[in-house]
């Protein structure tokens, strides 16, 4: 059976190496060449793309998605949500997440794939039911970690769980690249012969182990692997489109793809890779450190700039330490947003104030009280109420605690609405879309506001 390719060159992976600042007037030059080559689908929405697009870019990010639909006429495009917290980083009412999600697949989404960070399945199942409502394509997620916690036969009975909530497919999303080409093939054989539906697999190439683990997977029954087009790839991207089409050409792995058409993208984005340069960050080779403290490439790089900021860059060994410990602490969540920002923020804040747990961020108390979702495994019982007291953690689906917003937010921003989806900008990011809604509209009215607006230049956490 011919196998697939996703590719990740317009969002994951210029979200990996150069913190998503892909401007869409240099994705359009390449869509109709990239549209010729044959691929399962492009990754070409969500993660951090919606926030840097307002916030960075001055772009649109509705408006890039209808673009690009318009441009790829032939290939699947799919995006990323990240379940209750939709393309932020706080948990969002269950209205804004069915108007996302018909919005979304409105202005041109197919596949809608969906993870939570804590493999919380409850925190997929408002979007997941409106995915089906809309009648797209849903792609549901194990977020894969390693942990005493994390075993093959959980991770067996998660995605049978996602199966029964309707997914039309499966995920492997291993966000730091931990999967080995062992557990890999173990992984994807138990859960095709539980579940039967199509499984894609998805790596990042920072332990350097991605491209064996995508092979051992395929051998093994998985159907589509998520790849980068060269310039875009590896080091904390994914494993290279041609070299995966190459290494698969010929025999019953076969993508049907040919390098022919993948060497004018290629060159391409060779030429975005030099207009880019001083952006471009990413690992160039293998990162150790995602091995010894299971951190993603984004993760490190946050915790490099948290220190810088405080001087204190000399701590991060220590700080690197800590992430385990404080992960262990905390119920092995996996490490992607946003409980990789949560784990490393508190893990900083420990070293530097040199008493573990005496401060604490109120992300880290709400993750405490489960308003973040239920953690993997139990939390130490002693930091605990170290961090809450006598206060009770929530039991419920935390979204279940959120009151409708999309009426109110319509109402603060309805001056300067040009399109319905504004009012979900507005939601998603009120500070930044604000004054991007703003702006905007006076732009396209024609209207002086009174103010100018700079766009941040700041390295975006990704």
């Amino acid at each position: 059976m011919k196998k697939g390719i996703t590719e990740t060159a317009l969002r994951d992976a210029h979200q990996s190496i150069m913190a998503t600042r892909l401007r869409t007037e240099d994705m359009l030059p390449v869509a109709e060449l990239m549209d010729e080559v044959g691929y399962h689908s492009l990754e070409v929405w969500g993660g951090a793309t919606f926030d840097t697009c307002m916030r960075f870019l001055d772009e649109d990010p509705w408006e890039r998605l209808r673009v690009l639909r318009k441009r790829f006429k032939k290939t699947k495009l799919q995006m990323l949500l990240r379940g209750q917290n939709l393309v932020g980083y706080r948990h969002y009412a269950d209205d804004a997440v069915r108007e996302f999600v018909k919005r979304a697949v409105g202005n041109g989404l197919d596949i809608i794939r969906i993870f939570d960070a804590l493999n919380d399945l409850r925190n997929m199942e408002i979007a997941a039911d409106q995915v089906k409502k809309e009648g797209a394509h849903l792609q549901l997620c194990l977020s894969y970690t390693i942990s005493p916690f994390h075993s093959l036969e959980r991770f067996t009975e998660q995605a049978v769980a996602l199966q029964q909530m309707g997914a039309d497919s499966l995920c492997i999303k291993d966000m730091a690249g931990l999967i080995s080409p062992v557990d890999a093939a173990r992984l994807v054989s138990a859960i095709k012969a539980k579940t039967g539906l199509p499984l894609q697999l998805h790596s990042h190439y920072t332990s350097g182990m991605a491209a064996m683990a995508y092979l051992a997977g395929l051998e093994a029954g998985a159907d589509v692997v998520d790849c980068a087009i060269s310039p875009f790839a590896m080091g904390t991207s994914q494993p290279a489109t041609e070299t995966m089409v190459a290494a698969l050409g010929g025999g019953r792995l076969d993508t049907g793809i040919t390098l022919e058409k993948l060497v004018p993208v290629s060159k391409y984005f060779k030429e975005m890779q030099q207009k880019y340069s001083k952006l471009i960050m990413g690992l160039q080779g293998v990162d150790v450190n995602v091995l010894l403290y299971q951190i993603p490439g984004g993760m490190y790089s946050n915790l490099v700039s948290q220190l810088k900021e405080q001087n204190s860059l000399d701590k991060l060994d220590d700080v690197l330490r800590e992430v385990p410990l404080v992960r262990k602490e905390m119920g092995y969540p996996p490490l992607v947003t946003p409980t990789s920002q949560i784990v490393g923020t508190q893990a900083t804040v420990n070293v530097l104030v040199g008493k573990r747990w005496k401060v604490v961020p109120k992300e880290v108390k709400m993750y405490f009280l489960g308003y973040y979702g239920r953690p993997p495994a139990a939390v130490d019982p002693e930091i605990e109420k170290l961090v809450i007291g006598e206060e009770i953690p929530i039991t419920c689906r935390p979204g279940e605690k959120l009151e409708p917003e999309m009426a109110a937010a319509r109402e603060i921003i309805a001056p300067f609405v040009l399109q319905p989806e504004d009012v979900l900008s507005y939601v998603l990011f009120p500070s930044v879309a604000k004054d991007f809604l703003m702006l905007k509209y006076a732009r396209e009215m024609k209207r002086d506001l009174g103010f100018e607006r700079t766009v941040e230049n700041a390295v975006y956490p990704v």
